[in-house]
């Protein structure tokens, strides 16, 4: 059997999910390109797809005590410190330095739920 994706996106659950659509609406100065209060959002950006979304009761046990997730949302910027002063803004200051790599300079932040996301800038 063959078969082809048509689209693929990354989803963060939540138990606040007002309070991350805010942060995410802010953070990447876009508006939700759908939006059902206290269900889902998705915000798109470039060729990626982010979905937000609130568990249903039914399975809360999946989401809640978790450990913090392995999983970062890698974002390519083009000027590191105008991204690191508008989260610096929001309220949510990244709490290292900046890392100088082989492949350029990046910095890691965290939304409010504690995701981490890469801000990473090429040389």
């Amino acid at each position: 059997m063959t078969f082809q994706y048509t689209d693929a996106f990354v989803t963060l659950a939540t138990f606040r999910i007002e309070t991350l659509v805010n942060f995410y609406t802010q953070f990447l100065g876009i508006e939700a390109t759908s939006y059902i209060p206290d269900v889902y959002a998705e915000f798109q950006l470039s060729r990626l797809k982010l979905g937000i979304f609130q568990p249903k009761q039914t399975h809360f046990s999946e989401f809640e005590n978790s450990a913090k997730s392995q999983m970062s949302l890698c974002l390519e910027v083009n000027n590191l410190e105008r991204v690191i002063a508008h989260l610096t803004f929001l309220g949510y200051p990244p709490p290292g330095a900046i890392i100088n790599a082989s492949h350029g300079r990046e910095i890691y932040a965290y939304d409010p739920d504690g995701n981490r996301i890469i801000l990473h800038q090429s040389k």
